[in-house]
């Protein structure tokens, strides 16, 4: 497994704690003041979902949200395929890199590469990483208590690591949304928190050109960018968004001089 890394609480939930031990005190020697203390938990907790609901944040930690500085340098584009492996469009999806000579991270949903394992094999031997999508991806996630959100994660984890014969790195909750929570639980697993800079919405677009625009228009070197090989969707004659628009993107970045590249060129810290 990855090594657990020290977690250090952010600016917003230090605060948060210290409001919590503020509204304690205060009934304590004010105990008619209660209805303002339980108000200012409510709006705090308010605040604190609020911030899991977006899912570029860095104030509940640290995010991924583009390469590093060096790697932009270099002229590299990230380039994630969310919410497989799928026996209909990852082999597709890994011919097409293989031919564009690009490379990318896998976020799997565990429960699929269990019943996949040969695709995980795959995704490995030709080089590109399997990262870390949940257990079961599910929609509840962000609401999770600490010890859903262990099992979830941690789990995911355990399967991924033997299917790929190498731990994940690096983590994206479903849909990207999170709570407070989240955090500690990755830093104990070793993992690093990975969003994007531009999504094309594939998974629920149905217009290849909508959702190429989307992820081209501004695209600058050591953009991150999320596409899906898993719940893709498909377009007016049934074939998968991602499978029309992924040359087409490969394409644009080697008239830009870019490469697309995993995440495994992001350095531990």
């Amino acid at each position: 497994m990855a090594k657990p890394r020290r977690w250090t609480p952010p600016p917003v939930l230090r605060a948060s704690a210290a409001l919590h031990v503020a509204a304690a005190a205060g009934v304590a020697v004010v105990p008619a003041a209660w209805p303002w203390a339980l108000a200012a938990l409510m709006g705090n907790h308010a605040l604190l979902g609020a911030i899991g609901l977006w899912p570029r944040s860095s104030l509940l930690g640290p995010n991924l949200r583009r390469l590093p500085t060096e790697n932009a340098r270099l002229g590299q584009v990230g380039l994630c395929f969310d919410d497989g492996p799928d026996p209909a469009v990852t082999p597709a999806v890994l011919d097409q890199l293989d031919r564009a000579k690009a490379k990318a991270s896998f976020f799997c949903i565990a429960a699929h590469a269990a019943r996949h394992p040969g695709l995980i094999e795959a995704i490995v031997r030709r080089g590109h990483t399997v990262e870390n999508h949940s257990w079961h991806h599910s929609h509840r996630f962000a609401a999770m208590g600490i010890g859903a959100i262990r099992r979830e994660v941690g789990e995911a984890q355990q399967i991924l690591t033997a299917l790929a014969g190498c731990p994940p790195r690096f983590f994206k909750p479903p849909a990207g949304l999170r709570n407070p929570l989240l955090d500690p639980v990755l830093a104990g697993l070793g993992l690093h928190l990975a969003t994007w800079t531009r999504r094309g919405y594939d998974a629920v677009r149905r217009d290849p050109l909508a959702v190429e625009r989307r992820l081209t228009h501004g695209l600058a070197a050591g953009d991150l960018l999320m596409l899906h090989d898993g719940s893709a969707a498909r377009d007016g004659d049934g074939r998968p968004v991602v499978l029309t628009v992924l040359p087409r993107l490969l394409d644009t970045l080697a008239v830009r001089g870019l490469t697309a590249v995993s995440l495994e060129v992001v350095a531990d810290d």
